[in-house]
Parts: C-alpha cells; sequence; structure tokens
C-alpha cells in the first residue's frame, strides 16, 4: 500500500450485472458533457479528503466487518436517472446503503470534512462542463437493480484528463464470519 498523504474516500462498487446495465443506457455525444466511464462507477459512502497515514484508515475499516446485525446489505438503484439540484450531475439514484455509509463514518470519524453533506446515494452518470446545465431530457431514464454488498474499497484519487482516476487500495469484507 502506499504511504503518505493521499486523497481518499470509501466506496461500494457495482457488480458487473449492474455495470453492463449502467453501459446500455444511452450516453448521446453532447459538448456539455463529461460522460464517466466504468472505471469511475462506484457508490461514495464517505469522502475522507487528504489523510497522512492511509493505514489507519485500513485499520478502522476492518471494525465494519464486525458492525451490529451484521446481515447482508441489499443496494438498490433507480428507479431512474435524475440530476442533482442545479442539473450538473446525471445520476442513478441508489436506496440501502444508508446504515453503512453510517458504520463507514462511525469507523472514520477521524477524518473527513468538518462540514460534510448528509449521504445521498448516488452513482454518477456524467457531469456538465462548466457551469452548464445538463439537457432536462436526460433524467428519467428508466434504470433498476439491486445487488448484494459484499465489501467496501478504499480508493485514493487524483485529477485526471478524462475527470478523476481512481485507485483502489484495499477492498474490505462486510459481515459475520458465518458469511463465508
Amino acid at each position: 500500500m502506499h504511504t503518505g498523504r493521499m486523497r481518499l474516500f470509501v466506496a461500494v462498487d457495482p457488480p458487473e450485472p449492474v455495470v453492463g446495465l449502467l453501459r446500455s443506457l444511452a450516453r448521446p455525444g453532447l459538448a456539455v458533457l463529461r460522460w464517466t466511464e466504468p472505471a469511475q462507477w462506484h457508490v461514495t459512502l464517505r469522502f475522507l479528503g487528504q489523510v497522512d497515514d492511509p493505514a489507519a484508515v485500513v485499520a478502522a475499516l476492518a471494525g465494519i466487518t464486525d458492525r451490529p446485525g451484521g446481515g447482508a446489505v441489499e443496494a438498490r438503484l433507480g428507479p431512474a436517472t435524475a440530476w442533482f439540484p442545479g442539473g450538473r450531475v446525471l445520476q442513478v439514484p441508489v436506496d440501502g446503503l444508508d446504515g453503512l455509509a453510517r458504520a463507514v463514518h462511525d469507523v472514520t470519524a477521524p477524518w473527513g470534512p468538518a462540514d460534510e453533506s448528509a449521504f445521498a446515494g448516488h452513482l454518477t452518470l456524467a457531469r456538465t462542463r462548466g457551469r452548464a446545465r445538463g439537457p432536462g431530457a436526460l433524467a428519467g431514464t428508466p434504470v433498476a437493480a439491486r445487488f448484494e454488498v459484499t465489501e467496501v474499497v478504499l480508493y485514493a484519487t487524483r485529477p485526471g484528463s478524462g475527470g478523476s482516476i481512481y485507485e483502489a487500495l484495499v477492498t474490505v469484507p462486510l459481515g459475520s464470519a458465518d458469511r463465508g
């Protein structure tokens, strides 16, 4: 694992069947939009920002594997694409991860912004360039899927020419010992 200061976040990755579903959505080539790629598709549970010691975060995340009620976590995408308020981020809402996001927040409390927003589960499909608003017609495209969440991923992020580049630092399995 890398050492030294890194910009980190904790996320859930969609499984391949969900990635395939998302790949099948129309992605019109509009100059106002920058579409995200499958390597960028995830549901952020918590953004941690700049962290001096990623190993300490990894150790903290191990605490969610034995969380109370450690049963299955089911993520539910949909029912349709939507623009966040302001019309600059096209996303698919994701429900069912609030408890997991709270558990991640609890074990990573020493890190992260002091003024963080409430968790809003979503998977980003596109962002507008500059301050432009995205075409309203792209909202409302039906997309629905469910999947069991069996792990969380600690990612490092850095800027790239086509948007952020994410590097998975570690995958932390969820659940109790009886889950395999």
